[in-house]
């Protein structure tokens, strides 16, 4: 007898959320990420017609082709994915956003688009596959690759890194969080947490490059990474209009309710941190990179920041569907703007 498939409450099954085989290297973090993104848009009952995917150029930017194929999508310009995102997203507020990029795509060309995506606060899901190096163009030392870091045919990096997770935090973005792809039910939690936050969610997830920065020692490795990582809570998270139960004892967790009345809860793991302070989220980060740790989960939150959608005077319905008349001006207040010309 054929097992049947597991569906969630639309009736989908995963599959549904699936796209085309990947051709990403057997391996590669990023095959992780497009893995955990569709278990998570399919555990949380998304319509895939609510999804639109954007991205710009590098390996992370073919994502969205491997994933969420009945999702509209588009793949546009190296650095530019931030533009797109934004213009779509203000055409139709009704659909959630998923930005897919790369610590090149972010970190060296598009950082000035990154830098405005947050401070206007757009919601998408921002992630970024950062593996430090560029492996669509055979392995050239990226922006976010560690000070000393020697590659087979690049030689030695002599520039210190960029951090994605400081630079977000500095240029206050709502939502930042930091996962690793060998952490896939962490990662999992927080792409839920993402999807349900109205803002700018930046997720900075270290994705091994198996091929071309694959040395145990490298910051970007599988064995670097499940050696240094630091978790700094266990996450859950409870959709709107679910029970919400939980087994702690009182002092030990951190509710976070977002805007759709969701919420995160952080269990605490052997410090004592609220995610709602961005100073002590930017101390957070020092410290761990004095003790060469790769910390993860939700590392600051504000679910109270207004949002594009909230600034802007836009119309209750989508602009995509505003009828013509409605657009076009009528031949009284065409004649009234001509007459003020003479």
């Amino acid at each position: 007898m054929a097992r049947k498939k597991r569906v969630n409450e639309l009736g989908l099954s995963k599959s549904d959320y699936a796209g085309a085989s990947t051709t990403l290297c057997a391996g590669c973090g990023h095959n992780a990420i497009i893995g955990q993104m569709i278990a998570a848009c399919f555990e949380e009952n998304i319509p895939p017609e609510k999804l639109v995917k954007f991205s710009g150029i590098g390996c992370s930017s073919k994502a969205p082709t491997y994933m969420l194929k009945r999702s509209f999508g588009f793949n546009g310009l190296h650095g530019r994915m931030p533009s797109l995102a934004t213009g779509a997203l203000l055409a139709d507020m009704s659909l959630i956003g998923i930005g897919m990029s790369g610590d090149g795509d972010t970190a060296s060309i598009g950082m000035g688009q990154f830098k405005h995506i947050m401070r206007r606060n757009v919601p998408l899901v921002y992630v970024v596959a950062n593996n430090g190096v560029y492996g669509l163009t055979k392995g050239q030392l990226s922006a976010t690759a560690e000070e000393g870091l020697a590659l087979k045919r690049q030689g030695q990096n002599k520039y210190m890194p960029i951090d994605i997770v400081w630079e977000a935090l500095v240029g206050r973005a709502s939502f930042v969080a930091r996962g690793f792809s060998g952490d896939p039910k962490q990662l999992k939690t927080l792409f839920k947490a993402a999807l349900h936050h109205r803002g700018t969610a930046v997720i900075d997830v270290i994705s091994p490059c198996v091929t071309f920065n694959n040395m145990d020692d490298s910051h970007h490795s599988y064995a670097w990474g499940k050696i240094h990582e630091v978790a700094l809570h266990e996450l859950s998270f409870v959709p709107p209009g679910k029970s919400i139960k939980v087994k702690y004892e009182k002092g030990e967790t951190a509710e976070v309710t977002l805007h759709d009345g969701s919420q995160i809860i952080l269990k605490k793991l052997g410090r004592d941190y609220d995610p709602n302070n961005r100073g002590a989220a930017l101390q957070l980060l020092e410290e761990a990179n004095k003790k060469n740790e790769l910390v993860t989960g939700l590392i600051y939150i504000n679910p109270k920041q207004i949002s594009i959608f909230d600034i802007e005077y836009l119309p209750p319905s989508p602009l995509n569907r505003v009828p013509d008349e409605e657009l076009r001006p009528s031949r009284d207040s065409l004649d009234k703007v001509n007459a003020m010309m003479f």
